[in-house]
């Protein structure tokens, strides 16, 4: 599933097709599934930015002055395996039609979801109106995430809840805590171990986004970028899909179990499991 930094890379790759463009028309045959998006008609791009895993497209009236706020957002989420190309193909769901071109959104899982809502509500979005901190920026604090962790339920499904902070899923989950040494189902951090999950997570986060996300295999669905680029931050994983292989930093076989139904790999060397309650 795209993450942070795979969305983060689209919103990067797109902007320059969309910045400034209006929208003809939003053509799809899926109404229930992409909702409203018939009120992006005749709206100016104005912006993109991301929220979490969520695109937000900025939407103003064609006729506002260039410095006047946009009122309605067009989000995006890729689902399982969204994302945007350049030319129509056979699981192109949603064609964005501008008086610049097409831009294509192909999912061929269908779990991606459009929808145009006015500007910051998000209630039919619960996860997006819940969400935490973004990783990379100043909003995410080490005392508060520190703080929060004392009491966190297993490690990896409260970072998976986007609670604590933004854009975290099973990838950046895996590799975070790999880097910070913690156990995926270690409950009730230490401060020193929440700490060290803090800088990892931002130094995972930071690594993945300048090398564009990852893609994994080559199956149907599989991320890339709009103009088929894939991701490289593949070639620097130490954990996530590497179960039967040895570790990087100490060479014990690398585990996979399952922890809330998310295939989850760790090194039973470097991420031991600590007792509750034990230093």
């Amino acid at each position: 599933m795209p993450e942070l930094p795979e969305v983060e890379t689209t919103r990067r790759k797109i902007e320059p097709l969309l910045l400034g463009r209006t929208i003809l028309e939003v053509a799809h045959d899926a109404p229930h599934k992409y909702r409203d998006t018939h009120l992006a008609q005749g709206r100016r791009v104005t912006g993109l930015s991301r929220r979490g895993k969520y695109l937000l497209l900025h939407l103003a009236e064609q006729s506002a002055a260039q410095d006047e706020p946009h009122d309605l957002e067009l989000l995006v989420h890729l689902g399982m395996t969204g994302g945007f190309r350049l030319e129509s193909g056979k699981h192109t769901r949603v064609t964005f039609k501008t008086d610049a071109g097409e831009l294509y959104f192909d999912d061929a899982r269908r779990f991606g979801k459009v929808a145009v809502v006015p500007r910051g509500d998000y209630a039919g979005h619960p996860t997006l109106a819940a969400m935490g901190p973004e990783p990379l920026s100043a909003d995410f604090r080490e005392d508060d995430f520190v703080r929060l962790a004392a009491a966190c339920g297993p490690v990896k499904l409260w970072l998976l809840s986007q609670k604590p902070v933004s854009g975290v899923g099973n990838i950046y989950a895996d590799e975070s805590l790999w880097a910070a040494r913690i156990h995926p189902a270690q409950t009730r951090l230490t401060a020193d171990e929440a700490g060290r999950l803090y800088r990892a997570v931002r130094e995972v986060m930071g690594r993945a986004v300048e090398a564009g996300g990852s893609s994994l295999g080559d199956g149907v669905g599989n991320y890339r970028q709009h103009d088929g680029a894939p991701g490289a931050f593949q070639h620097q994983h130490h954990a996530y899909g590497r179960g039967g292989q040895p570790c990087d930093r100490c060479g014990t076989t690398i585990e996979k179990i399952v922890l809330g139904q998310r295939g989850t790999h760790f090194c039973p060397q470097c991420q031991p499991l600590r007792p509750v309650g034990a230093a």
